[in-house]
């Protein structure tokens, strides 16, 4: 694909998900997937007729096994975020159809306890996760990632 094919397709319709646990830390997982590190947060796409939060609850389920009764909904952007993936990975990411993803994000307080974070789940999508104080957070995105967390960290930091 030319960098003027892969300007001319759409972005993914996304969710991301900041789980704060009650000491203000931020939830990140590594990609399984990946051989070098990748950390990011729970993010999925939405499904026709979900919600953006309906959507955040699902991906929280299905990648961390937290359950929506385990969190508190704190805030949402506004704002879709959006970011380009890397050219060279276009072609091999959802058959080539997007460019990247448009995201909403939602912040949910986690009242459980690391006990109750499963990540072998169905489909698992991380080999380990941990618990990293905001200002941490950044240097261990992937690259391509980073400007969203930053983008994301703003919009939430009152809140965390």
């Amino acid at each position: 694909m030319t960098p003027e094919d892969i300007a001319k397709l759409p972005y993914r319709p996304c969710v991301g998900v900041m789980l704060a646990n009650e000491a203000g830390e931020l939830f990140v997982g590594q990609r399984i997937d990946s051989e070098v590190p990748a950390w990011q947060m729970p993010q999925g796409g939405i499904d026709e007729g979900e919600t953006p939060r309906e959507a955040a609850l699902r991906e929280l389920w299905e990648e961390t096994g937290v359950t929506a009764d385990m969190v508190t909904i704190e805030a949402e952007t506004r704002k879709w975020v959006t970011y380009d993936l890397p050219h060279h990975i276009v072609p091999r990411i959802w058959k080539g159809r997007f460019r990247g993803q448009r995201q909403k994000w939602v912040l949910a307080r986690f009242h459980g306890h690391d006990g109750q974070v499963n990540i072998q789940t169905d489909h698992p999508e991380f080999s380990e996760w941990r618990w990293l104080p905001a200002d941490a957070v950044v240097d261990q995105i992937v690259p391509f990632k980073r400007a969203v967390y930053e983008q994301v960290l703003e919009c939430f930091r009152g809140k965390l």
